[in-house]
């Protein structure tokens, strides 16, 4: 198995434990650090929208937990090939504020078929962080 097909078998299997009551939309997320190790979150949903957790942020949020602050891979899985699931914008932003240069993002549906895969600079252009324009 490649370095991506890790990262969307990861990313399929967290999906299957969210917490989506409402909106019945399972998103799981999975990251790869610099160091190779993979880290995986799940949408976690809350009476109080917008209070839920996007899977993409509790991936990273588990990443940093751990003491590593690079990633430079993440896959998405969610929807389907007419609902695919991109990152929102805050998760963008939050990819970026960790993300080594080229750091690729791959979306798949709820069956791990790859719907985009492409650098997280696409995504999010003329992105900002803590050291001012990246």
């Amino acid at each position: 198995m490649d370095a991506m097909s890790e990262l969307i078998a990861a990313a399929c299997a967290v999906r299957e434990r969210a917490y989506a009551p409402y909106s019945r939309f399972p998103v799981g997320a999975a990251v790869r650090a610099e160091d190779g190790s993979v880290f995986v979150g799940c949408n976690v949903e809350n009476a109080a929208s917008p209070e839920g957790l996007c899977a993409e942020a509790a991936a990273i949020a588990a990443m940093v937990a751990t003491g590593r602050q690079k990633l430079i891979a993440v896959a998405v899985v969610g929807g389907d090939a007419t609902r695919p699931c991109l990152p929102c914008g805050g998760c963008r932003q939050k990819m970026q504020e960790f993300a080594a240069p080229g750091t690729v993002v791959v979306v798949a549906d709820g069956n791990g078929r790859i719907l985009y895969e492409g650098l997280l600079s696409r995504l999010l252009p003329m992105p900002f962080g803590p050291g001012g324009e990246q």
